[in-house]
């Protein structure tokens, strides 16, 4: 346990509005906190959406980077754990615009590895491949609202705040990219 000032603890159970406020006023201990509560989550939200751990890890750095600089702009309207989604989620889309203008795409994860083991390992194997490769040929908004959605368990208007679109919007993107994962998954599902 953690303290701050005239011996008041800091721990598990600080809501985030005082954490920021602490961290606003230059308390690292309170931004510490903050970190530790979002930081897996923002690792998992970035791994989905970059693919590849290294890229994750440089998400969530930069991400509370950015956060920590721009500590003013949160103003409560929505949860913390929202707003950093949200510059997580942008910064992600962000590198990926980057990386579709300026490399050329890698042949890297095309071939499925076909070690030994069950026919139901080789199988979940394909439906991952196949799934990570549905969401690549989702748009941008398509694959961020089903990634915060099915894997982080984000509510709709959650995530239409993160993005900064309506529910109705969020609803649309999530149906979208559910639809594409169905009609690709469809002959690994009747064909096993």
């Amino acid at each position: 346990m953690l303290t701050v000032g005239r011996g008041r603890s800091l721990n598990e159970g600080m809501e985030d509005s005082l954490a920021v406020a602490l961290a606003k006023g230059g308390d690292g201990d309170a931004y510490r906190l903050l970190v530790e509560r979002y930081s897996r989550g923002v690792f998992r939200l970035a791994y989905r959406m970059m693919g590849n751990e290294q890229d994750a890890e440089d998400v969530v750095q930069e991400t509370f980077l950015r956060a920590y600089r721009h500590l003013g702009r949160w103003d409560g309207r929505s949860s913390f754990g929202t707003w950093i989604y949200r510059i997580a989620a942008n910064y992600s889309l962000d590198l990926l615009r980057v990386r579709k203008r300026t490399s050329v795409t890698s042949a890297e994860g095309d071939h499925p590895c076909f070690g030994p083991g069950p026919d139901r390992l080789l199988h979940s194997r394909e439906v991952q491949r196949q799934v990570a490769a549905t969401l690549e040929t989702c748009s941008e908004m398509e694959r961020t609202a089903f990634v915060l959605r099915h894997f982080e368990g984000q509510s709709i208007e959650e995530i239409g705040v993160a993005l900064g679109v309506s529910a109705n919007s969020t609803k649309q993107s999530i149906f979208r990219a559910v639809h594409k994962l169905r009609r690709a998954l469809e002959p690994l599902v009747n064909h096993p």
